[in-house]
C-alpha cells in the first residue's frame, strides 16, 4: 500500500504539470527514475555514466525522455555539471521512495525464494493420511523450516468443498468432482482389495475372490455419497447386484476395528492397511471380475493464486507419493 501511494503521488503531481503543458499523463519507467537519481547524486552526466555503467548518450536520452514526459526541466546544466531544478527536487524525493521500495520488494521476494515461508493447509482422506502425513511433515521441516503445515483429514467430497471455499490450499482426493473452481492432476491409480477377519467367517479361502461376492457376504462400507461407496455400487450395478451392507461406517479406523473383531468385511486401498495385514490382524483378497481401481489426485483451487510456499509443498507431495510407490514396487 505504501509503494502504491508513493507511485500515485508521483503520478498525480506530474500529471497535473503535464496537463498544464497540454501533454498526456506521463508513463515514467523505473529505469528512467533510477538514471535520474544517479545523475542527481553524481552531479554530472559523465560521473553518473561511470557509476551506472551506461553510455553517457543513453543516460542523457533517458533523462531527457523523463523531462519530456513530465513537461518540466528537472536538471539545470552548467559548466561544472548539473543541479536540480525545483521540479527536480520534488521528483527526487518521490523517486527515491519508489526506487527504494521496489528494491526492498525485490530483496524480500529473493529471500522468499531462498527461504520460503508461510502457512499451507492440506487435507486428504484418512486412507492416505496415515501413509503420507508423517513423511511429508518431516521432509517439509527439513527442506523448508519456515513453512507451517496445517494438516487435516476428510473424505474426498469434504476436501473438494474445503478447497472451493478457500479453507485449504491443497487437497488430495479420490475421483474429484468436476468443478470450475478446482484443478487436478493425477498422482497414482490405486487398486482396491477386499479385507476381512483373520478367521474368514464367510469361508472365502484362497487369495482372490470375484467382486460379485460383495453381494453375498456381510459388508461394512461408508454411506453414500462417499466416493468409495459410489464406486462399489456402480461396479456391482453393472453385474445386476448390490452390496450386502450390514453396517454403514464413515470412519476408516472404526471400520477396520469392526473387521478385526470379526463383524464383517470391507473394501479399501491396500496401502491404507499394509501394517494391519503385515501384523496378521486382518486378511486380504484381490478382487477380480472386475478388478476395482480408483485414481488419487492432487487438487488445488482456481479461485486464488498459489503462493510460493504452496507450490513447493505441492512438489513435496508429488515427490513423497512417488517415493512411497517406489518403496512398494
Amino acid at each position: 500500500m505504501q509503494a502504491k501511494a508513493m507511485v500515485d503521488n508521483v503520478s498525480s503531481t506530474t500529471a497535473q504539470k503535464a496537463g498544464a503543458a497540454g501533454l498526456r499523463p506521463p508513463a515514467m519507467e523505473l529505469k528512467q527514475l533510477s538514471y535520474f537519481l544517479g545523475v542527481a547524486e553524481a552531479g554530472s552526466f559523465s560521473k553518473a555514466a561511470v557509476r551506472l555503467s551506461v553510455d553517457q548518450p543513453m543516460l542523457s536520452r533517458h533523462v531527457k525522455l523523463l523531462e519530456n514526459e513530465l513537461g518540466v526541466e528537472l536538471l539545470y546544466r552548467n559548466g561544472r555539471g548539473v543541479v536540480l531544478s525545483e521540479a527536480g527536487k520534488l521528483l527526487e524525493a518521490y523517486a527515491r521512495s519508489v526506487v527504494d521500495l521496489v528494491g526492498q520488494a525485490q530483496s524480500e521476494i529473493s529471500t522468499l525464494r531462498s527461504e520460503p515461508r508461510g502457512r499451507v493447509a492440506i487435507a486428504m482422506p484418512p486412507s492416505i493420511g496415515w501413509m503420507l502425513t508423517g513423511p511429508l511433515v518431516l521432509r517439509c521441516r527439513e527442506a523448508f523450516p519456515n513453512i507451517l503445515l496445517h494438516m487435516a483429514e476428510g473424505f474426498s467430497g469434504h476436501v473438494a468443498e474445503w478447497l472451493s471455499t478457500g479453507r485449504i490450499d491443497i487437497g488430495i482426493v479420490y475421483q474429484a468432482p468436476r468443478r470450475p473452481s478446482l484443478t487436478t492432476e493425477p498422482l497414482f491409480t490405486d487398486e482396491l482389495i477386499l479385507l476381512g477377519p483373520i478367521d474368514d467367517p464367510a469361508g472365502l479361502g484362497g487369495e482372490t475372490v470375484p467382486a460379485a461376492k460383495i453381494a453375498e457376504i456381510p459388508m461394512i462400507l461408508p454411506a453414500r455419497p462417499h466416493g468409495l461407496r459410489v464406486l462399489i455400487d456402480h461396479e456391482l450395478e453393472k453385474l445386476g447386484l448390490s452390496a450386502m451392507v450390514e453396517f454403514e461406517v464413515d470412519a476408516m479406523p472404526s471400520t477396520l476395528s469392526l473387521v478385526e473383531r470379526g463383524i464383517g468385511y470391507t473394501v479399501l486401498s491396500e496401502g491404507a492397511v499394509t501394517h494391519l495385514i503385515g501384523a496378521g490382524r486382518i486378511r486380504r483378497w484381490s478382487l477380480t471380475e472386475p478388478t476395482l481401481w480408483r485414481e488419487l489426485l492432487l487438487a488445488t483451487s482456481t479461485q486464488r493464486p498459489m503462493s510460493v510456499a504452496t507450490r513447493l509443498v505441492a512438489r513435496l507431495i508429488r515427490d513423497e507419493v512417488h517415493s512411497i510407490l517406489r518403496g512398494k514396487s
